[in-house]
């Protein structure tokens, strides 16, 4: 399967990673996604920028521009066509893997999320031949397409909230999504439907739900999950979602409430170490989602449960 067009050979330099365009650039991001540990779709955002004369030679991953506020005059230089606009809040522009760049005029702010070509690879593999018997990503200079924007508004969201177990389930989905979102709407050549009637069995429901029970201490990632049924992330994530009606994110967050449920009825760990034991960075967030799920806070429900509490550690979590 050719699963990505061959890189433009219109330039002889080298193409350049997501690590060397951050020193690449004359200016560096208000913030960034480097440094998080977060794998897949790497996000820089960055100001605004006025009288831009910039050359680059192609990079060695997609790149996706969004606008999330202002405006501004840009013109852009790739593929041997020049296009002259105005970036308006929610465009965006997509310049895939290989493409050596021109910019000359203002950029308004911008989220740059940067994908590696590796992650809409196996998000076409995983398609299989019949669906995706070749990828390459179109060149677009402007677009408002509500799905970027979307995702992109979610992940600047996670990026001001503190580091949490749950980020890793968050940030995998995203990173996913839009790798899938680039080839349905962006892949020059289409993408063939295909009838998937996959569907999780019962026993792999009780497989996965082993596991996450007991790993219910430490982040999980959709990898693992993925493993335990034998598929890859992008294909679990359409077939868990199909086969239960919620995401694997919402299911490893219920065990993980239902563990603190028993928790506090049947031990006397404090709340703070219940929040640990059952995955939550903080008690803080740990109360925030109790709330959600249950309807009151962890104490209000011990007080509910009239504390009735057997004084019995809990089981030992290997």
């Amino acid at each position: 399967m050719a699963i990505e067009g061959a890189i433009r050979s219109s330039s002889s330099r080298k193409l350049i990673s997501i690590d060397e365009i951050l020193h690449a650039r004359p200016n560096m991001p208000l913030a960034s996604t480097r440094g998080r540990g977060w794998e897949g779709v790497t996000v820089d955002v960055h100001r605004a920028y006025y009288n831009v004369a910039e050359n680059y030679a192609g990079l060695d991953h997609h790149m996706v521009h969004y606008c999330p506020s202002g405006s501004a005059k840009l013109a852009q230089t790739r593929g041997g066509s020049t296009h002259c606009g105005v970036i308006k809040a929610g465009h965006s522009l997509i310049m895939p893997a290989g493409y050596p760049s021109s910019w000359e005029g203002d950029a308004a702010p911008s989220a740059r999320l940067r994908i590696p070509t590796s992650l809409v690879a196996a998000a076409a593999e995983q398609l299989g031949q019949r669906a995706v018997p070749q990828v390459e990503i179109r060149n677009v200079f402007e677009t408002f397409d509500p799905v970027i924007g979307r995702l992109v508004q979610t992940f600047l969201a996670e990026m001001e909230l503190e580091p949490h177990p749950c980020q890793v389930l968050i940030v995998d989905a995203l990173s996913t999504a839009i790798a899938a979102h680039l080839i349905r709407r962006y892949n020059i050549f289409g993408v063939i439907e295909t009838e998937r009637t996959r569907s999780l069995g019962r026993l792999e429901m009780a497989r996965l739900t082993t596991f996450v029970e007991d790993n219910l201490h430490r982040s999980i990632s959709l990898d693992e999950l993925a493993a335990q049924v034998n598929v890859s992330r992008f294909h679990f994530c359409r077939i868990f979602k199909q086969s239960t009606g919620t995401t694997a994110f919402s299911f490893v967050e219920q065990c993980r409430i239902r563990r603190a449920q028993v928790l506090i009825v049947e031990t006397n760990l404090p709340l703070a170490e219940v929040s640990l034991v059952t995955g939550f960075a903080d008690q803080s967030h740990f109360t925030r989602r109790f709330h959600f799920h249950v309807g009151c806070t962890p104490a209000a429900f011990a007080r509910e449960q009239g504390r009735r509490r057997s004084g019995r550690q809990p089981p030992p979590i290997d």
